[in-house]
This record gives C-alpha cells, structure tokens and sequence, in this order.
C-alpha cells in the first residue's frame, strides 16, 4: 500500500511541477508566459527530481512515477504483472489530480488566455504525422530508460559511486538532456502517467475555450513510450547494464 501511495502522490507533485512550468509559459498574464523552451525544459527536470523524492518519502523507494519505468523493471523481475497494472493505474490517477490542481492555482488565467489549451496538460507531434510521434517518444523514452539503468549500474557504482540520495538529480538532469536534445519533436512526454492523467483532467474540466482533446494521437504517448522502455530493457539486458 505505501508503494502505490508513493507512486499516487509522486505522480502527483510530478504533474504540479511539470504542468505547472507549462501554465506558467503558456497562460494569459502569467509572469513567466513567453519563457521559452529553456524555462519549460528546466521546470521539468526539477519536477522529476521533487516528484521522485516525494515517492520515496512516502514508502516508494523505487520512486518510478512512469509506468514506462514500471514495465521495464517487471521484465526486470522487480514486479509482477499484476503490480505493474495496480502501479500504472495510481500513476495515471495522480496525473489526473495533478493535472486538476494546476487547473486551480492558474484558476483565473484560462478566461483570459485565447485558443486551445491543451499544450497546458498534453503533448502533440510537432511536426509529421502519428508514426512519426511515435518514432520520436520510443526514442525519447528508450534513451530515458537506458539512462536511468546507466547511471544505476554496478558499473557506475563501482567505478564512480553515487553518494547516497544523489541519483534522482542525475535522472533530473537526464530529463533535462532529453528535452533540450529530443523533446522538440513530440513534448517528450515519455511517461503515460504524465500525458494520459493529464489529458483526463483536460477533458472532464470547466476550462474556458479548451478545445479538444487531441484523442486521435492520445494512443501515442502511451504505447511508444511503454515500447520505449521494453527496448531499453531488451539492449540494457544484452549489454550486461542490467
């Protein structure tokens, strides 16, 4: 139970952090609208990093808040099926509260912002069609898992150590890499939880002038990221990471 707490309330902060960044660029009279890429990229690396110490606080010490993690890890052996399904499930169901609680602190801000605001909550293929979004989250995310199980490895332990507590700023600093290097294409949502939660919380909100959900391409961040980490499981494991 404090594992799927851990996941739930993690997931949570996750989406207020990251959401959040999104809001504050995005929405009418917000003092960071216009921020940029930098300040987008910036405000989710550290809401990873909140996000994961948040899970572990709470009795998750594997802090995944991302079932594409989830699923890598039980084709490690680190779950079974059945907790890889109880996992995702808390996971998507924090981004949805976390989603809903940045629809609250920016309460004022979605009357006076014109147009869809979907981009506050969900990603899209910046460019291409369906495939090509796909394309973009499995390499994101393969690259995401692959450097979760590097900087984990005995051998970065062995050779390096990592004081204790320090890993999940180097996973922030991962996600960083990721949206400067890769998040152009799609948003880099690499994370059902964090595209699907929050796409929920979208669709069932009172927002002014939301637009549409953008459902057609909603199996992307889902499916290619959870097919992002299999592979990254699949190489690590030949590799020897693992």
């Amino acid at each position: 139970m404090d594992n799927l707490l851990g996941e739930f309330v993690g997931t949570m902060v996750l989406m207020v952090f990251g959401c959040g960044v999104n809001a504050n660029m995005t929405l009418a009279k917000c003092y960071g609208r216009g921020g940029g890429w930098i300040c987008t990229t910036t405000g989710w690396c550290f809401a990873v990093v909140m996000g994961v110490y948040t899970s572990v606080a709470l009795g998750a010490p594997q802090a995944d808040i991302n079932p594409s993690v989830t699923i890598a890890k039980t084709l490690a052996g680190v779950y079974t099926w059945d907790q890889f399904a109880a996992t995702s499930i808390v996971q998507i169901l924090g981004g949805i509260l976390g989603a809903i609680i940045v629809y609250l602190a920016y309460l004022p801000h979605w009357a006076e912002t014109e147009g869809s605001k979907l981009g506050v909550f969900s990603t899209a293929n910046a460019c291409g069609n369906q495939m090509t979004g796909f394309l973009g989250e499995f390499i994101a995310t393969f690259f995401l898992m692959f450097g979760i199980w590097c900087i984990f490895s005995k051998g970065v332990q062995g050779s390096i150590g990592l004081a204790p507590g320090f890993g999940p700023y180097l996973v922030g600093c991962l996600i960083w890499a990721l949206g400067l290097s890769l998040g152009g294409c799609t948003g880099y949502a690499m994370n059902a939880a964090r595209d699907l939660g929050p796409r929920i919380a979208h669709a069932i909100l009172p927002i002014p002038d939301k637009g549409d959900g953008n459902w057609g391409y909603a199996w992307v961040p889902v499916v290619a990221p959870l097919c992002g980490g299999v592979a990254a499981y699949v190489v690590s494991s030949a590799l020897g990471i693992i």
